[in-house]
């Protein structure tokens, strides 16, 4: 068996795998001090992360559906109306079109790289759409009939999810901005906060896959799982 480099991280599931190349050294102190400003293009396009994790969270806490695509760009309101559609067609014909299926993954894609350069997990600027890059997330549609049900209430079976979510994401919020002062006095990234970034990076991006109907797989409640 052929053991992976100790300086890539990889998690997977059943459909969803987020792959990383690690760079705790030798960081780029110029691009993380504007690491935001610099992001702003891809943040219009496909949004950030404290965005996703704030936004859902404020909703869940007061009632009212989770504002999913306002955290999440331009395209993740188009993702979202392809969501919504699909979900329709499942429940009429219980399979999705891929089309709009290849659509949402394009998306989550697109915004795994931004996400991982604007928490400063690498340094290398994303390309816009594909292209090649240290960090990926590969996601395999769930084939066959899907369930109706879980369909129907994917939003409220995620409730949860959300609340988590945001918890985890202001405590995200925080370690980034010891981890920002860090890189730019030592050039490095601290690895138990590295650890934790790629954590709930990857939680999100399991219960972002799951919302927007790729798959009927519940998501686990583990940032190690």
């Amino acid at each position: 068996m052929t053991s992976m480099p100790a300086n890539v991280s990889i998690v997977t599931d059943r459909h969803v795998s987020l792959r990383i190349d690690e760079r705790l050294q030798g960081r780029n102190r110029l691009t993380v001090a504007f690491r935001v400003f610099l992001a702003m293009p891809h943040l219009l396009l496909v949004g950030g992360p404290i965005a996703f994790g704030l936004s859902i969270g404020w909703q869940a806490r007061h009632g009212a559906s989770p504002d999913w695509a306002g955290g999440t760009g331009l395209l993740g309101a188009v993702a979202a109306c392809a969501a919504l559609i699909n979900c329709v067609v499942i429940l009429a014909t219980a399979r999705p079109l891929a089309g709009l299926e290849r659509l949402v993954v394009f998306f989550l894609r697109w915004r795994t790289r931004v996400l991982v350069y604007v928490t400063m997990l690498r340094d290398e600027y994303p390309p816009f759409g594909e292209g090649s890059y240290p960090a990926e997330l590969v996601i395999t549609p769930q084939v066959g009939h899907r369930n109706r049900l879980t369909v129907l209430l994917r939003v409220v079976l995620l409730v949860p999810h959300f609340l988590v979510l945001w918890l985890l994401s202001v405590l995200w919020l925080l370690t980034s901005i010891v981890a920002w002062f860090a890189i730019l006095l030592t050039g490095s990234y601290p690895r138990d906060l590295y650890d934790y970034a790629v954590y709930v990076l990857r939680w999100s991006l399991r219960v972002e896959s799951y919302l927007l109907l790729l798959h009927d797989d519940y998501p686990p409640f583990s940032l190690e799982a």
